[in-house]
C-alpha cells in the first residue's frame, strides 16, 4: 500500500539539483481519462492546530539531508530555543534562528517535521497564516512515499529566495510524464487547471530530479505576496483518479472550508493536476531550508541573522478529510 506523511521544513544551503525524499512509482499505462473533482461527502479524519504540530509530529534532528547549511533541532531543542511554540490566539510557529551571527561555514538552526501517521489517499487543507521567505530561504510543504523516488513525492508549497509565485511539483520513479495531460487539454476543454505547465518528466533520470511541474501566476501564492494579505489555504486531493491542488488567497476561502464541510466539486478547476494514468503516489512534510541566490556566497548570507527574520510558519491548521 502506498502510505503519506506531511512535513514542514526549511533548509538553507545550495539548492541545485537537491530533493527531499518523496515520490511516486510508474504504473501501467492506462487510457487518459478526464479528471474532475467527484461530488462527494467528506469527513473529518485529523485536525492539525496548535500543540498538535508540537506532539503528533516527529521533529528531525541533525544535518539537512538535501545539504542545506542547517542543523534541524529536536522537538526538546526546538521549544528551549523558542524555534516552535504556539501563540495565545492558538497559532503554531516554526521558525529558523534570527538572532545568532555565525561563524564562516557554521549552519544555521531550523526545524523539519513530519506527520508520525501515514495516510494512503484524502483531502488534505493546509492554512497558512504566513510562510518563510527570504534572501537564501528554502520553504516547503510537501508529500514524500519510501524508497525515494519510487515511493513519490508531491511538493505542494515550494519556492526559494523572493520567489514571486508558488510551483507545485511531482517527482516519481521511471515511466511517468505528464506529456498525455498536455496533449489532451489541447484537445478537451474539460481538461482543465490554471496553473502553467512548467515541465512534463516527472521521473527521475539520470539525476535529473527536475520532476513535472505547474507554476501559479497569483503572486499571492509564494512569500511576500502570500504573507501580506495574512496567507491563505492549499487544498489538495488525492484518490483513486488521481492529485489536485488548490490554492485559495485568504479572502477568497470557500465557506465549505470554512465551515469543516469541504466540496472539492465546488471549488472550480485545480491549479495543478496529475493524472493517475501515468502514476501513482507516496508521503507530507514542512520544513524550512537555506540556500545559494543572494550577495555574496551563501556562507556569508547563513552568517548573517537579519536575513532571517522572515523565516518562520505560521500555521492555523492542516486538516485530514476522508471521503465517506
Amino acid at each position: 500500500m502506498l502510505i503519506t506523511l506531511f512535513a514542514l521544513s526549511w533548509a538553507l544551503g545550495s539548492l541545485a539539483g537537491n530533493v527531499r525524499g518523496r515520490s511516486f512509482s510508474a504504473r501501467r499505462k492506462q487510457p487518459q481519462r478526464i479528471v474532475r473533482a467527484s461530488a462527494k461527502t467528506y469527513t473529518l479524519e485529523d485536525m492539525y492546530q496548535g500543540e498538535s504540530f508540537l506532539n503528533d509530529w516527529d521533529f528531525m534532528e541533525g544535518a539537512d539531508p538535501t545539504r542545506g547549511s542547517v542543523m534541524y533541532q529536536s522537538k526538546e531543542k526546538a521549544v528551549a530555543k523558542h524555534l516552535a511554540y504556539v501563540q495565545s490566539d492558538g497559532t503554531t510557529v516554526l521558525a529558523v534562528d534570527d538572532a545568532t551571527v555565525l561563524a564562516n561555514g557554521k549552519p544555521r538552526d531550523s526545524i523539519r517535521i513530519s506527520t508520525k501517521k501515514r495516510y494512503s489517499g484524502g483531502l488534505f487543507i493546509a492554512d497558512f497564516y504566513a510562510m518563510p521567505h527570504g534572501c537564501s530561504v528554502w520553504p516547503a510543504y510537501w508529500s514524500v512515499g519510501p524508497n525515494w523516488p519510487n515511493g513519490g513525492e508531491i511538493d505542494i508549497l515550494e519556492g526559494v529566495h523572493e520567489q514571486p509565485v508558488n510551483q507545485y511539483t511531482l517527482h516519481t520513479g521511471p515511466g511517468c510524464n505528464i506529456t498525455n495531460l498536455a496533449k489532451s487539454r489541447n484537445l478537451k476543454a474539460n481538461v482543465s487547471y490554471s496553473g502553467r505547465m512548467a515541465s512534463t518528466q516527472c521521473a527521475t533520470i539520470n539525476n535529473d530530479n527536475t520532476g513535472c511541474a505547474f507554476v501559479d501566476a497569483d503572486s499571492r501564492s509564494y512569500g511576500k505576496g502570500f504573507n501580506r494579505i495574512a496567507g491563505g489555504v492549499f487544498a489538495h486531493l488525492w484518490d483513486g483518479t488521481g492529485i489536485r491542488v488548490w490554492h485559495f488567497p485568504r479572502t477568497e476561502i470557500p465557506d465549505d472550508i470554512t465551515h469543516k464541510k469541504p466540496n472539492p466539486s465546488s471549488w472550480g478547476n485545480p491549479v495543478a493536476l496529475w493524472s493517475s494514468s501515468s502514476c501513482d503516489h507516496g508521503i507530507t512534510f514542512l520544513r524550512t531550508s537555506i540556500g545559494a541566490g543572494c550577495p555574496g556566497t551563501c556562507a556569508e548570507a547563513v552568517m548573517d541573522p537579519t536575513n532571517y527574520a522572515f523565516a518562520k510558519w505560521k500555521i492555523n491548521y492542516i486538516a485530514v478529510y476522508q471521503a465517506t
